[in-house]
């Protein structure tokens, strides 16, 4: 697993560095990185991995399949009444077979099918090397490490915007929320560390820096991102707490269920509360103001997306047929925008739907894992933040912010049912 491992980090610091600093080939490098990744680790897997791969995937593991199979069944060529009509359109111009894909950009399409394909890869690879306690640990401060320097980033750019001009704010925002969440599990391990009787020096120094990387992340999250990011890192924090609570005070199942439910409950009315802030259809509530004309323009793209929409990846495509300006580019306000237009309700339900799954496994996992639960925990606290910031902010469309989002959930997977004894 050591290769495979290696290919682990390097897909993660390759795809966040590069990316942040404007590289075209960061979403490259990391796609090699997760292939070369999957094949290490399937030539050097034993049959313990399988098996552990198969208790950590248990919770959806036909997901894994069901995503590139539906993205690649938008390149499939069908009937023209079924396919994307600019296709019935090119028909009429220049004639030959009355077929076509739903995707409304062949090539748009493909590479958002390789991207899936990759993270899906680093997900795997991921539960398969951090079965391993010190792995999942070197890989948590990587994580960790990487997160805190893009939202240094974002702090860089508050204090002299020439400092960090190019850097994409969106990634960097998404990146920071996600620091946070990581940085308090760093925390969280320290501690652990330490009344365990490791050394107190290294739990200290491991301490400090996970407190430095949170306190970093959040001055980036909660000072300089929006009101809908910020609120979004707090439900994260909000859940780490929680489940610490729990675990703390040792309830019983019954008062952890009562608590459960009553910060469920109180998540729901804070939705409520946001979504309702703001009138227009409910994608374009929690995303940053707009100017009339684009809104306008995006309101017109949504209410003609059809159920299976036009192509996973295909918005910048799309939206140049909407937007009202010929010199201006119509881009995606927010991740589930851009999902809703590439895979209709089918693909946005369907990621909701995951990403609440994925959730109450990791929770379920942090309360069970015992000393290690704040693997699961960060990872849970990571896809909450995700799924509410995917409404708020393009950010999670970088493929470093999916790269690395689908480690973090290998990592909670992984360790929700790992014992840390394995190797």
């Amino acid at each position: 697993m050591s290769l495979a491992y290696f290919a682990l980090i390097v897909s993660i610091v390759s795809a966040s560095a590069l990316e942040i600093a404007g590289a075209a080939l960061g979403a490259q490098l990391g796609s090699i990185a997760a292939a070369l990744g999957l094949l290490a680790a399937a030539s050097s897997s034993r049959k313990a991995d399988y098996e552990h791969y198969l208790r950590a995937t248990s919770w959806g593991r036909w997901i894994l399949l069901a995503i590139p199979l539906c993205i690649a069944a938008q390149l499939a060529p069908l009937p023209l009444r079924v396919a994307h009509p600019i296709w019935a359109s090119a028909h009429e111009v220049i004639g030959g077979l009355s077929l076509g894909p739903i995707t409304a950009d062949i090539g748009l399409t493909v590479n958002a099918l390789l991207l899936a394909l990759a993270a899906i890869s680093l997900l795997g690879v991921a539960i398969l090397v951090v079965r391993n306690r010190g792995r999942a640990e070197l890989v948590l401060f990587v994580l960790s490490g990487v997160t805190a320097i893009s939202a240094l980033m974002l702090d860089l750019h508050r204090l002299s915007p020439a400092l960090a001009g190019s850097v994409p704010h969106d990634l960097t925002t998404s990146l920071a929320g996600l620091g946070l969440m990581l940085n308090l599990a760093v925390m969280q391990l320290a501690a652990e560390r330490a009344e365990t009787h490791h050394s107190i020096v290294r739990s200290v120094a491991i301490g400090l820096c996970g407190l430095v990387g949170a306190l970093v992340s959040a001055a980036a999250i909660f000072g300089l991102s929006g009101t809908n990011s910020a609120m979004a890192a707090t439900f994260g924090v909000v859940l780490i707490l929680l489940i610490l609570v729990i675990r703390r005070l040792d309830l019983s199942p019954l008062a952890a269920s009562a608590l459960s439910v009553a910060a469920l409950i109180g998540a729901a009315i804070v939705l409520t509360f946001l979504f309702e802030k703001n009138s227009g259809p409910i994608l374009l509530r929690l995303v940053p103001e707009m100017g009339t004309e684009t809104k306008a323009a995006l309101e017109r793209m949504l209410a003609d997306t059809r159920w299976f929409g036009a192509g996973a990846g295909t918005f910048p495509a799309v939206g140049r047929i909407y937007q009202s300006d010929a010199g201006a580019v119509l881009t995606a306000p927010s991740a589930a925008t851009s999902v809703f237009a590439g895979m209709g309700w089918v693909g946005l339900v369907a990621m909701i739907a995951v990403s609440l799954l994925a959730l109450v496994r990791l929770f379920v996992g942090a309360l069970q894992r015992g000393r290690d639960s704040f693997f699961p925990a960060a990872a849970a606290a990571c896809v909450l933040f995700a799924l509410v910031q995917s409404f708020a902010g393009p950010g999670l469309l970088h493929p470093a912010a999916i790269l690395c989002l689908s480690v973090i959930l290998g990592l909670g997977l992984s360790q929700s049912v790992s014992q840390s004894g394995s190797r």
